[in-house]
């Protein structure tokens, strides 16, 4: 099972000039907003990536809203595990399971996922918070990183395991983020 204490959110590339071609943002900026209010709400730690941010723009501000204070972690590579800042933060945090969202699903989603999982981390995938500009590239994805031993799940569904029971202090405040 699922628990705050060992679990990590990474938020993957939501940037300003990437949005506005995924297929379905508003949907998927809405949930992945939800989602991330919600880890911050149950003290799971986030760490944040941007692809080139000179060309593709910042951290869209419904994400940069939901996060709070951060530091985006500025890469080129498409795997935020072949970037070594990314690893690093990801070490010295000592989390094994990564909750995943970001875009775009069949690029550095996939790629970061596989990689995570090489190295020995259990990755789920938050399927209603990852996106690509085709739904087909995004269902595909979807089908390989589970194959290759990810998990999948929705947002909603990992926030209320993440809680285990009615009586945890942030579930009336999940619950009405989930509405």
């Amino acid at each position: 099972m699922l628990k705050t204490d060992n679990a990590l959110a990474l938020a993957i590339d939501f940037q300003e000039r990437m949005m506005p071609v995924i297929n379905d943002q508003e949907e998927l900026t809405r949930r992945s907003a939800i989602f991330l209010r919600g880890c911050r709400i149950l003290g799971v730690p986030v760490l944040v990536t941007q692809q080139y941010t000179r060309g593709l723009g910042e951290t869209i501000p419904e994400v940069k809203e939901a996060l709070g204070d951060f530091e985006p972690i500025e890469k080129i590579t498409f795997s935020c595990y072949g970037n070594k800042e990314f690893r690093d933060k990801l070490e010295k945090t000592d989390k094994k399971d990564i909750l995943v969202t970001g875009v775009e699903a069949h690029i550095c989603v996939q790629q970061t996922v596989l990689d995570l999982l090489e190295s020995g981390h259990t990755v789920y995938i938050i399927a209603d918070c990852i996106g690509s500009r085709f739904e087909n590239d995004r269902q595909i994805s979807m089908r390989r990183m589970e194959q290759a031993g990810a998990i999948l799940t929705t947002m909603e569904s990992v926030l209320f395991e993440m809680m285990v029971s009615a009586d945890h202090p942030g579930r009336k405040e999940i619950s009405n983020l989930v509405k």
